[in-house]
C-alpha cells in the first residue's frame, strides 16, 4: 500500500498511470508510491486535486488535496501568473485556478471551491475541529530530459494560513479577472526524515476510521498543529536551517558521565586562565579540521589585550600548486560554565572580523543557543561551531592516542609550548609561512 514521498525528491508521472512498477527511467513511480488498493488513483491532472470525500463514521472528511504548480506555463496566456515556492522558508503562494473568461463566481471554480473549504478547517477553532481538516501535498512540475511534463517534484506538507482575493490580468482578449492566491505554510517533517507516509492519506480514506485515528499516522508537526492550532505555525513551519540546528540538550554530556566529569574538570582548570585556554582551543580545532582530511596549519595565539577578536590563527591548505589555496583561520576560545549559552551576538563577532577567504572557529566549554546557530546557518556565517561536549571527545581521543588515556597529562602537554606562540603579528601573515 504505497509508500513514502520525501521533500524535495523528484518521481516520474507517467501518463498510463500504472501502479505496478516502483520506478520509471531512474525515478521513483508516483502512481505506486501513492497507490491505495481499491480506491482511485491520486491524481495531478489538475493544478489543484480535491481527493473525493468520504463519509466516516465521526463525519466528512477530504482525505487530502493535491496541488500541483507548473512553473513552464508561467506568464502564458493560459497562466498568467508566477505560484512562488519558498522551501528553505517554509512558504508557497498559489494562484488559484480561476482564469480570464470564465464567468462564475472566482469561488466557485472547482480547485479554489476545494482550497477555500480546506483553508475554513486549517482556521478552526479547536483540536476537534482540526484533526478533519484536509491536509495539502504540494508538487511542482520539473523538467528532465528536456521534457516539462512527465516528472514532479514533492514540495511538502501544508497548511493554509491566507486566502485574498486579487485582480489579475490575462487571457487572450488580455482582459481582467478576480481569482483568489494563497499562502500556504509548509511545515516542518524532520522527525519524519523529512518524508510523508502515504498510509496517512489511505487511512484518512477509510470511513471506517474516525479522525483522531488518522492522527496516529500523521506527521508530528501535523499533529502539534492539531493540538494548538495556528499559533504554533512559527515553530512548526518547515526551514532547512532547523535540520542543521543542534538541539542544547545534544551538545552536553549526559548528566553523571564520564565525559560531563571531564568537561567539569576542564572548566575547572581553566575557569580565569583565558590564554591557556586558548591555546587549547587551538589545538582542538586543529584536530577538529585534520579529522576531516584537510591539511591544517597551527599559527599563534594572539596577545592578552588588543586581539580585536581573534584569540588564535591558523590557515587550511586546500589543493595544491596552481590547483590549490589556503584560507585564514581566526579562531575564538570561550572558557564558560558548561550549562551556559554562547548567543547569535558573541558569534556575529568573530564574524565581523573575518575577511575574503578567512573562515572562523569558536571553541566553548558550553553549548551554542539554536537562536544563534539558526542565524549562523541561515546568513551562510563561514564559522565551525565547537561545543563543550565536541571539546572534551576530542580531548580525550588525543589522550588515548599519545597519553595513554591520561587527560591531564594530555592538557600539560598541550600547554607546554603555549609561550613561543604568543605573538601580535597579523593574521594574514600565516599566509606567508
Amino acid at each position: 500500500m504505497g509508500g513514502s514521498l520525501r521533500a524535495g525528491q523528484v518521481f516520474r508521472y507517467a501518463s498510463g498511470k500504472d501502479p505496478s512498477p516502483p520506478t520509471l527511467d531512474g525515478y521513483a513511480n508516483f502512481h505506486h508510491v501513492t497507490h491505495s488498493p481499491g480506491l482511485k488513483r491520486a491524481l495531478l491532472e489538475s493544478g489543484i486535486n480535491g481527493m473525493a470525500k468520504v463519509s466516516a463514521v465521526d463525519g466528512e472528511r477530504r482525505p487530502v488535496i493535491l496541488v500541483r504548480s507548473s512553473p513552464w506555463k508561467a506568464g502564458t496566456e493560459q497562466t498568467p501568473w508566477h505560484d512562488v515556492f519558498d522551501m528553505d522558508n517554509g512558504h508557497v503562494r498559489y494562484f488559484g485556478d480561476h482564469k480570464a473568461g470564465i464567468t462564475a463566481a472566482p469561488g466557485s471554480t472547482t480547485g479554489n471551491a476545494a482550497l477555500l473549504e480546506a483553508f475554513n478547517g486549517h482556521q478552526a477553532p479547536t483540536p476537534e475541529e482540526r484533526a478533519s481538516a484536509t491536509p495539502l501535498l504540494l508538487f511542482r512540475a520539473v523538467s528532465r530530459n528536456g521534457k516539462p511534463k512527465g516528472h514532479v517534484e514533492f514540495c511538502g506538507l501544508g497548511i493554509v494560513e491566507r486566502a485574498e482575493r486579487l485582480v489579475q490580468w490575462g487571457g487572450r482578449e488580455h482582459t481582467t479577472f478576480t481569482n483568489y492566491v494563497y499562502d500556504i505554510a509548509l511545515i516542518d517533517l524532520t522527525a519524519e526524515d523529512d518524508e510523508v507516509s502515504w498510509e496517512w492519506i489511505h487511512t484518512r480514506r477509510d470511513k471506517t476510521a474516525t479522525a483522531a485515528q488518522t492522527l496516529d499516522l500523521a506527521p508530528l508537526a501535523w499533529r502539534e498543529w492539531v493540538k494548538h492550532g495556528n499559533s504554533a505555525l512559527p515553530r512548526l513551519r518547515r526551514r532547512v536551517a532547523r535540520a542543521k540546528v543542534s538541539k542544547v540538550r545534544d551538545q552536553r554530556p549526559t548528566a553523571g558521565s564520564s565525559e560531563a566529569a571531564d568537561l567539569e574538570t576542564v572548566y575547572r582548570r581553566f575557569d580565569g586562565r583565558k590564554h591557556d585556554f586558548e591555546a587549547l582551543a587551538s589545538a582542538v580545532a586543529a584536530r577538529v579540521m585534520r579529522g576531516s582530511g584537510h591539511s591544517y596549519v597551527e599559527g599563534w595565539l594572539t596577545r592578552r589585550s588588543g586581539d580585536g577578536g581573534a584569540d588564535f590563527v591558523g590557515r587550511l591548505d586546500l589543493g595544491s600548486g596552481l590547483a590549490g589555496t589556503s584560507l585564514v583561520v581566526l579562531g575564538q576560545a570561550k572558557c564558560i560554565k558548561p550549562d551556559s549559552l554562547v548567543s547569535a551576538e558573541q558569534i556575529a563577532r568573530v564574524v565581523a572580523r573575518l575577511r575574503r577567504g578567512w573562515i572562523g572557529v569558536y571553541v566553548t566549554t558550553g553549548a551554542y543557543s539554536e537562536p544563534a546557530q539558526m542565524e549562523m546557518v541561515e546568513d551562510q556565517y563561514p564559522i565551525v561551531l565547537i561545543n563543550g561536549m565536541n571539546l572534551v571527545r576530542e580531548l580525550r581521543s588525543m589522550a588515548r592516542d599519545d597519553h595513554g588515556g591520561d587527560l591531564p597529562a594530555c592538557i600539560d602537554h598541550i600547554l607546554s609550548g603555549q609561550e613561543t606562540a604568543v605573538t601580535s603579528r597579523r593574521p594574514e601573515e600565516i599566509l606567508l609561512e
